[in-house]
């Protein structure tokens, strides 16, 4: 099964999400190593990138041999966007670009931003078309990802759908949850399955891939032509060789033992450090994976705890080392939810957004300075 994106074959697949914090060179790199697919850097703003940024031009740094470098934006001004897409295209940044227009955070969606933004409809419409016009000269394929609606009263994405094909992306991505959900709850399939139907561009289907198995699930159910992975990579990243396994008709599953795991841990701090060219900020930044890998492991809490203070790689290693390396996977820990789980809260709108579909003034304040999230 190969997805396409405009001239490029994406072989399986699969795509992982961009997340804040997460989805840095050295975590691409990981999962690279692992298996084929598309494999996004953290989300970028349009503003920040047009206005160079020093954080944000360090944020989208590729490694050499990333072969299909893919860049999402974030923005909220048709110009701004475009500007950005432009110079993406002029100075060869990227391959691939994709919009965002599904965060559910508080300080986007307060500026009519990610998940908010699709009710705006006309707004939409031009950020979308005047991306796809800029991006088009370079060949590089615009593709956006969003939610269902704002929440269950305001659905948007059948609509946004085709007003983005009309534009001339080249593919849709569904996270199959509203804004008002967030993380919480289950993701609602059908709602891919519908868009799917809508549209003749290919849809991609997000929410709860927990497993490689939930990923042939996905497009079984809903006819999907590939899957966007998230939270379910969170401390595994051998879930893309499960993944390239699966989609290739071996249904095989890697249960790395806590030795295993430890040496990628290893690795994975190993490649912060060399990315973040400082072994303190590298080994910091670490820290918020340890909980992720050593999910269902029976761990210490006093070792546990020791890990995610780490401050040097001879630390790690040494904490590491008092692992035990022949402990089996936690067969229990497979097909939970991982990453962030949090309750329904209502969205964070500008004043007034909901009042008018057809209003495509810009915000003002919409646009942040801030990449990642």
């Amino acid at each position: 099964m190969t997805l396409k994106l405009g001239t490029h074959a994406v072989t399986p697949p699969v795509v992982l999400a961009p997340m804040a914090g997460i989805t840095n060179v050295a975590f691409r790199r990981l999962c690279r190593e692992q298996g084929g697919g598309v494999y996004v850097c953290e989300m970028i703003t349009t503003r920040a990138l047009v206005e160079r940024i020093p954080k944000t031009l360090k944020m989208i740094a590729f490694a050499e041999d990333e072969g299909f470098r893919s860049l999402q934006l974030y923005g909220v001004d048709p110009e701004v966007t475009a500007a950005a897409v432009r110079m993406i295209a002029d100075e060869g940044l990227a391959d691939h670009i994709d919009l965002n227009f599904g965060c559910p955070v508080p300080k986007v969606t307060r500026r009519g931003g990610g998940s908010a933004l699709p009710w705006r409809r006309k707004l939409f419409g031009r950020i979308v078309e005047q991306a796809v016009k800029a991006a088009a000269p370079a060949g590089i394929p615009l593709t956006i990802k969003m939610r269902k609606g704002i929440d269950d009263n305001h659905l948007t994405y059948v609509e946004a759908g085709l007003t983005a094909q009309d534009a001339g992306v080249a593919a849709v991505a569904l996270h199959a949850r509203t804004a008002e959900q967030r993380y919480s709850g289950q993701a609602d399939w059908e709602a891919i399955a519908t868009l799917k139907q809508a549209l003749d561009v290919p849809v991609l289907g997000n929410g709860d891939i927990w497993e490689a198995s939930d990923a042939l699930r996905m497009v079984e159910q809903t006819g999907c032509d590939g899957v966007v992975v998230g939270r379910g990579c969170l401390g595994r990243p051998w879930l893309f060789a499960d993944l390239e396994a699966a989609f290739t008709g071996q249904p095989t599953q890697k249960l790395p033992t806590l030795g295993e795991v430890a040496s990628i841990m290893a690795r994975h701090a190993a490649l912060l450090v060399e990315a973040l060219e400082d072994e303190k900020h590298g080994c910091a930044d670490f820290r918020k994976h340890v909980a992720w890998y050593l999910k269902g492991f029976p761990v210490g809490g006093d070792l546990r705890r020791a890990l995610a203070m780490i401050s040097s790689l001879a630390e790690l290693d040494d904490l590491l080392g008092q692992l035990d390396p022949a402990e089996p996977f936690p067969r229990e820990s497979l097909g939970q939810p991982r990453g962030r789980i949090n309750a329904p809260g209502k969205v964070s709108l500008p004043y007034g957004w909901l009042d008018s579909r057809d209003d495509d003034t810009v915000p003002e304040g919409a646009e942040m300075e801030n990449s990642g999230g």
